[in-house]
């Protein structure tokens, strides 16, 4: 599976650290969000949590005004989980910056326990007794009613 390249940041002063490079906690929050958003859209949820990041390889550094690229890819699922590589670019020179070959989002119900997702009948060893998640149509819809998330929990 090839890196498609979803989201570009401008890397501005407040983004820089005492080195005048682009620190690295804000480059960290800015993958851990895109990689949240593109694993919330594959698992057609909105509740998930973040629970690994493997190795984080720093490989060049950013500089104020650079623009850069964060690509996302799956590379495993799991009957609650989804794991996404990802890798951070310079737009212009295609220099790698960060490359992160792990990044694990668990679906949750509100108590914040794990729950099946839309793509969980992808899982390798899916249980005898688990019956595959249907993807709804109008999945976002039911998401926002309360009272279904209400349903869905007690089940």
């Amino acid at each position: 599976m090839t890196v498609k390249f979803r989201t570009r940041k401008a890397v501005k002063p407040g983004d820089l650290n005492c080195q005048y490079t682009l620190f690295g906690g804000r480059l960290l929050s800015w993958i851990d969000e895109e990689c949240g958003i593109y694993s919330a859209c594959q698992m057609q949820t909105k509740t998930l949590i973040t629970k690994y990041m493997s190795e984080i390889n720093f490989k060049s550094p950013a500089y104020l005004g650079d623009v850069i690229e964060i690509g996302v890819e799956t590379v495993g699922v799991g009957r609650t989980s989804l794991t996404v590589a990802c890798t951070v670019r310079d737009k212009a020179t295609e220099r790698e910056i960060v490359k992160i070959d792990r990044v694990t989002f668990v679906a949750v119900n509100e108590e914040g326990r794990p729950v099946r997702h839309a793509l969980s009948h992808l899982a390798r060893k899916p249980k005898v007794d688990d019956v595959p998640a249907e993807p709804e149509p109008n999945w976002w819809a039911r998401l926002k009613n309360q009272n279904w998330l209400k349903k869905q929990s007690a089940d």
